[in-house]
C-alpha cells in the first residue's frame, strides 16, 4: 500500500524522518504509521539547538538533553504517533 504523501514530502517510506530547511516553523516531518493508522507529523522547532548524546559533552548540554525530555515525557509516551516521540528519537536521543 503506497500513499501520495509519501512522494509529495518526498519521504523515503513510513516512519522514515526527513528534514525541511524551507519550512517556515517546524524542522523535520514523517510519516507515521502504526498498525493501520498513518498521520503526517511536523516537528522539532527550527534552528533549535538539540544536543543528542556524545562524548565530552558539558553538563549544560546534558541538562538541556535531561529537561526536554523530563518536560515531553507523557507526550513521549504516547508512542510514534505524538510530535514529542519524533522530536525525542531524532533530536534529542
Amino acid at each position: 500500500m503506497s500513499d501520495p504523501r509519501l512522494k509529495r514530502f518526498g519521504l523515503s517510506g513510513f516512519n522514515k524522518p526527513k528534514r525541511t530547511p524551507s519550512h517556515s516553523t517546524k524542522s523535520h516531518v514523517v510519516l507515521a504509521k502504526e498498525g493501520d493508522k498513518i498521520k503526517l507529523i511536523r516537528f522539532g522547532m527550527q534552528g533549535a539547538k538539540t544536543k543528542p548524546p556524545r562524548k565530552g559533552e558539558s553538563d549544560a548540554d546534558k541538562s538541556k538533553r535531561k529537561s526536554f525530555k523530563a518536560r515531553h515525557a507523557k507526550n513521549i509516551a504516547k508512542g510514534k504517533m505524538s510530535a514529542a516521540y519524533w522530536a525525542n528519537v531524532t533530536k534529542w536521543s
